[in-house]
């Protein structure tokens, strides 16, 4: 059973997410910055998926708006694919997109959190759809 279930969008709605809102369903083209396998420059962790960054975009932490991308397990530098969902961290203002290959079947909840849980903490976010 999902541990994160989807919360009801508001009025009042944070930056990052009202930005990440309008990528759901769509195509997105991704620039990755940590290949799968790659280290955390500062943490350590490995990355268990690819993920990396909408070019042209600007988050509200004044970098660009941070994906996950969900294909093959194996580093990329580039990917597309469609927004399928975003991580919304409750307590930062700082959401991710949910981005798989075109084509592919989306992946439920309790995939997704188990394909983030390398950096994600659960009852940290939402997965909203």
């Amino acid at each position: 059973m999902n541990p994160n279930p989807p919360t009801p969008p508001t009025s009042e709605e944070s930056q990052s997410l009202q930005l990440a809102r309008g990528f759901l369903g769509r195509t997105v083209d991704l620039t990755i910055d940590r290949p799968y396998g790659s280290a955390h420059p500062v943490h350590g962790f490995r990355y268990l998926a690819n993920y990396g960054f909408v070019p042209s975009t600007l988050a509200p932490d004044g970098d660009e708006l941070d994906a996950y991308y969900l294909g093959k397990p194996e580093p990329m530098d580039t990917a597309s694919g469609t927004c399928v969902a975003i991580i919304h961290r409750i307590d930062d203002d700082d959401d991710k997109l949910v981005v798989i290959p075109t084509g592919t079947a989306p992946p439920d909840d309790d995939a997704i959190a188990s394909a983030v849980e390398f950096q994600e903490i659960a009852g940290r976010y939402r997965i909203l759809r």
